[in-house]
C-alpha cells in the first residue's frame, strides 16, 4: 500500500526520491494534512506552501496544492525558492490554519520530504503530527468547488523582519568581512542581499542551483564545510557563516578556518543576550549539548532547561512559558522573540551583530568564552552499524558501566540516551575544566548509533570516544 511508507516524524515525512518520495505517496500525505487541517483548524484560513532547491521540490509543492485545493482547502503557493523559516514566519504573519515545506533539510541529495509547520510558526507539536499520521490512508473529501490557489513571494516580508532584528549599521561600521555559504540551499541570496544594501563586505559560496550537491551533504559540518574553511582564508574574512539545505540551521567558521560548533555558536550568542540585550526568559538546551550554557546561565541568574534531542522540545517550551532561546547540538537555535522555530540565517545575522558589539571576531569570541566559562571541547561520531549490534550495545550501557578509557563513572542520567559522567584525572589541572561526558544514544528508526562526548580537552574527548567506539565494538561477531 502508498500509504505504508508515508510515517510523520518529528517534523514530517522524507523519503527516497523515486523510491518511496513518489507523487503518489506525496498525495497520500497531502491528504493527512489536509483532513487534518479541516478537522482541527480554521481550514478558510488557508495553508502556505514552499519548495527549496532539491529536485522536484517544485513540482511535489504542486502536487501539495492540487490536494488541499480541491479539498476546499486555500493555498498560498511560494512563487520562488524559500528558506523553511521564511515559510513558518509567513504561517505566523498570515495567520494561516498551517504550512507545508517541501524539503529534506540537511540529508544527501536523493532524499526529499514533506515538513509540517503549525499555526504558530513553528514545528507541530507531537500531538499535531500524531494526528496527522492518524489521518494517513483515510479517504479525503472533494469540494464541491476546489479552493484558489494564490501564488505569494514569501521571502521580502521575511528578509525585512529578520533584517529589523540586528543592528545592520553596528555589522557595516565595524570592517568586518564575511564569508557566506548556503551549501546550495534555499538560503542563497539572502544574507547576500542584506549585506548588499547595507554595504556589509561579503563573499558568498556555493550559491547556484544544483540539486546534486555536488560532493556534499548540505548539513553545515564537517567534511561538508571544508570548502568554507578554505574560502574564508583565502578571501581574508573575519568569519563564515553557513546555512544547511533548507537554512534553519547554522555553522560557522573561524578566521583561521577552524570550525566553531554548534554549541560554541550557542554559547556566544547566549552570552550576548543576557549580557547585552538583557532581553527576559529562561534558557533550553537539549541534552546532548554543551554544559557550557549552564554556566553562562549561572552567572546572569537564568534558569535553563534540559531537554530530549529535537527542537520539537524547545518549541513546546517555548509555547508553553517565557523562554529566551532554545537550542539543540545540530545547529538549531531558535528565539522565541521572532519565532518559536530554528532560523540559520538570523542567527548567522546575529553572530555578525555580536562581532560588531564585543569588537571581536569570531574565533576572538570563542577564545574569550573558553578563558571565562572553562575550555569545553565536544566530539559526535556517527556509528552505522546493525541493529543487533546496536541493541547489545545499548543493553550493556544499561546493565551497567564502571568505566570508560580508564575513567570511573561517576554518574550517569537518562533523560534521552545514556549519558556517562567519568572522572577524568587530566582535567584535574586545568583551571574551570569541562565536566567529562559520554553519550550513547541510539536512532529509533536506523541502523545508527550516536556517540557524542564532552571535555576539557581535544585529546580527552577523542579517547573517550574511541574507548566508546570499542565498547559498542565488543558485541560484533564479524
Amino acid at each position: 500500500m502508498a500509504d505504508s511508507v508515508v510515517k510523520f516524524g518529528t517534523d514530517g515525512w522524507r523519503g527516497i526520491i523515486a523510491d518511496d518520495f513518489t507523487y503518489a505517496n506525496v498525495r497520500v500525505a497531502a491528504s493527512a494534512i489536509a483532513n487534518y487541517v479541516l478537522a482541527h483548524e480554521d481550514a478558510s484560513a488557508g495553508v502556505c506552501i514552499a519548495y527549496d532547491t532539491r529536485f522536484g521540490s517544485r513540482s511535489f509543492a504542486n502536487v501539495v496544492a492540487d490536494v488541499l485545493a480541491k479539498a476546499g482547502i486555500p493555498v498560498a503557493m511560494a512563487a520562488d525558492i524559500t528558506p523553511t523559516p521564511a515559510l513558518s514566519y509567513a504561517v505566523r504573519e498570515r495567520k494561516a490554519a498551517g504550512g507545508v515545506m517541501i524539503t529534506s533539510s540537511h540529508n544527501p541529495a536523493e532524499w526529499n520530504g514533506v515538513k509540517y509547520k503549525a499555526s504558530y510558526g513553528g514545528s507541530g507539536k507531537p500531538s499535531i503530527m500524531a494526528s496527522i499520521e492518524g489521518y494517513l490512508g483515510e479517504p479525503l473529501a472533494q469540494a464541491a468547488r476546489p479552493a484558489a490557489i494564490e501564488t505569494v513571494d514569501f521571502n521580502p516580508d521575511y528578509v525585512a523582519a529578520i533584517a529589523r532584528f540586528v543592528d545592520l549599521d553596528a555589522i557595516r561600521k565595524s570592517g568586518y568581512k564575511f564569508l557566506i555559504d548556503v551549501m546550495y540551499g534555499a538560503g542563497r541570496n539572502v544574507i547576500a542581499g542584506i549585506f548588499t544594501e547595507a554595504h556589509v563586505p561579503f563573499v558568498e559560496i556555493r550559491n547556484e542551483i544544483n540539486p546534486a550537491f555536488p560532493g556534499i551533504n548540505p548539513e553545515p559540518i564537517l567534511p561538508h564545510i571544508r570548502a568554507t574553511q578554505i574560502a574564508v582564508t583565502a578571501e581574508k574574512c573575519d568569519a563564515g557563516l553557513i546555512t544547511d539545505g533548507d537554512a534553519d540551521r547554522i555553522g560557522a567558521v573561524d578566521e583561521h578556518g577552524n570550525v566553531v560548533d554548534a554549541h560554541k555558536i550557542f554559547a556566544v550568542l547566549l552570552k550576548w543576550l543576557l549580557e547585552r540585550k538583557k532581553w527576559p526568559g529562561d534558557v533550553t538546551r537539549a541534552f546532548n549539548t554543551t554544559k557550557m550554557l549552564d554556566r553562562i546561565c549561572a552567572k546572569y541568574g537564568r534558569r535553563l532547561h534540559e531537554h530530549g534531542i529535537g527542537f520539537k522540545y524547545v518549541c513546546d517550551l517555548m509555547l508553553e512559558q517565557e523562554i529566551l532561546v532554545g537550542g539543540e547540538e545540530s545547529g538549531g537555535i531558535g528565539i522565541s522573540r521572532h519565532l518559536p522555530e530554528r532560523d540559520g540565517l538570523l542567527n548567522s545575522l546575529l553572530l555578525a551583530n555580536v562581532m560588531a558589539d564585543e569588537k571581536k571576531t569570531l574565533g576572538e569570541l570563542v577564545a574569550a568564552l573558553q578563558q571565562e566559562f572553562g575550555e569545553h571541547q565536544y566530539g559526535r561520531v556517527d556509528m552505522h552499524i546493525d541493529e543487533a549490534l546496536k541493541q547489545s550495545a545499548i543493553s550493556r550501557a544499561k546493565a551497567g558501566v564502571t568505566d570508560f578509557a580508564g575513567l570511573k563513572v561517576l554518574r550517569v542520567e537518562t533523560l534521552d540516551g545514556i549519558k556517562f559522567f567519568l572522572d577524568n584525572p587530566s582535567c584535574a589541572g586545568v583551571p574551570n575544566a569541562a565536566e567529562t561526558w559520554l553519550l550513547l544514544r541510539a536512532s529509533g528508526t536506523e541502523p545508527l548509533l550516536r556517540v557524542y562526548c564532552e571535555s576539557c580537552s581535544v585529546e580527552s574527548v577523542a579517547r573517550v570516544l574511541e574507548a566508546a567506539q570499542a565498547f559498542v565494538l565488543q558485541g560484533s561477531t564479524v
